[in-house]
């Protein structure tokens, strides 16, 4: 029989919802509450509405931390780092069975720095890439940044735990090839059960050239997500002249991406949308394009496919999105317009094959439902209680001996 839990996730900024990091967040809490724990946060930032303050079991609230410099960056990003409090550390981590650690920063090292003093079962997850910090400074393909900043996340933090949750196989490899020990778990963040739940998708096989053609992709409009590549990919496409580009999110690249969408025949639409929102939009959509140049996971890649629509993802280095694709046809070079325009005209040339491929799409999706993802991590948190429970038991065997002697 399942043991109920006292959870507590450390986090800087959880009540967004324009940070990937803080969704999962916010997913995994709702389905662990779901499962009968008790889950609260240790976090930087107050509920805002209503909704918010119906997340979680409750808040340890540190406060933000503001950058003399660089605090016009973390607000451009909706992220911002939280302030670390030991009265509240102790407070928080003393009322939890087990306490899992989301982002690298200063209150997670803090919190990971206590527990293994105070002998409390800590997780880590592995959500943010280098890249996620270098790129926003236009350093973001420059290897000796990316490896110092993880050299520094291994010895700060995830050299002092023994289960890391890392969204994809992709990471897990990255980190191992970096000397990180301890046990990686490979558990998506997970997609919301009503993009598996769609109606079915309605069946347009007609030629597109008689209608308009929409194109969306949903990401935050930043640097490293690279929407500009699918604008610019237009400039090849045979069917520029009936293709809607529709970008689900907001971010610091707005003005730019709006204004270089201006040259376009049919100008980029922006949106921001909550869920049943956008699995209408999903629903109404020819074709997905997942562009960026690095991502640990991109959930919101899945969510596209799981309502039935082929994507066409960029084959980048250091992104783990390229997983997905089933065939070289839903792969481009990544950062090159005129060749995601090829992978583009192909799939609208070819619409029966892409609503074939849209239905086997669907049916690989259901591997990362949420629910399945919680009962994962719910194992994972579980075998580092039991892990705790054995090194402790191990040690007071120890100081036994030693004092019989």
């Amino acid at each position: 029989m399942l043991t109920s839990m006292k959870i507590l996730f450390v986090i800087d900024t959880f009540y967004t919802s324009n940070n990937g990091t803080s969704i999962s967040g916010q997913r995994y809490a709702a389905g662990l509450r779901a499962r009968g724990h008790e889950v609260r946060l240790l976090c930087g930032d107050k509920p805002k509405t209503e909704q918010d303050a119906g997340m979680t079991d409750g808040d340890y609230c540190t406060g933000i931390y503001h950058f003399p410099i660089f605090q016009f960056m973390c607000e451009r990003h909706d992220f911002f780092y939280a302030n670390t409090n030991s009265a509240l550390i102790r407070e928080a981590c003393d009322w939890a069975d087990v306490v899992h650690v989301y982002t690298p920063f200063f209150l997670s090292n803090d919190v990971v720095n206590y527990c293994n003093a105070a002998g409390k079962p800590v997780t880590a997850a592995f959500h943010v890439q280098p890249q996620n910090i270098t790129a926003s400074l236009g350093l973001g393909k420059v290897k000796w940044v990316n490896e110092l900043i993880y050299s520094i996340f291994r010895r700060t933090t995830y050299s002092r735990v023994r289960h890391i949750h890392t969204p994809s196989a992709f990471i897990a490899d990255e980190l191992r090839a970096r000397d990180f020990k301890a046990q990686m778990h490979i558990i998506s963040n997970g997609i919301h059960d009503e993009f598996l739940q769609v109606p079915t998708r309605n069946s347009r096989p007609e030629q597109t050239g008689e209608r308009m053609i929409k194109i969306m992709m949903i990401g935050r409009l930043s640097q490293e997500k690279r929407q500009d590549v699918i604008i610019r990919a237009m400039e090849y496409s045979k069917y520029a002249d009936r293709i809607q580009l529709v970008f689900a999110g907001k971010g610091p690249e707005y003005k730019r991406y709006e204004r270089l969408g201006r040259k376009l025949q049919n100008k980029p639409q922006f949106i921001y949308c909550q869920r049943p929102e956008l699995i209408q939009q999903l629903l109404t959509t020819d074709l997905y394009i997942h562009a960026s140049d690095m991502e640990i996971e991109a959930i919101s890649c899945i969510e596209a496919f799981a309502t039935g629509l082929v994507p066409v993802i960029a084959n980048a280095e250091a992104s783990a999105t390229p997983q997905f694709a089933l065939d070289e046809r839903s792969l481009f070079r990544a950062g090159d317009p005129k060749d995601l325009a090829r992978a583009i005209d192909y799939w609208l040339d070819h619409p029966e094959e892409r609503e074939r491929m849209g239905r086997k799409y669907a049916v690989a999706a259901k591997r990362y439902s949420l629910s399945r993802c919680v009962m994962l991590f719910e194992q994972m948190l579980q075998q580092e209680i039991a892990d705790k429970r054995t090194l402790t038991d191990h040690h007071t065997r120890r100081i036994g001996k030693r004092r019989a002697v």
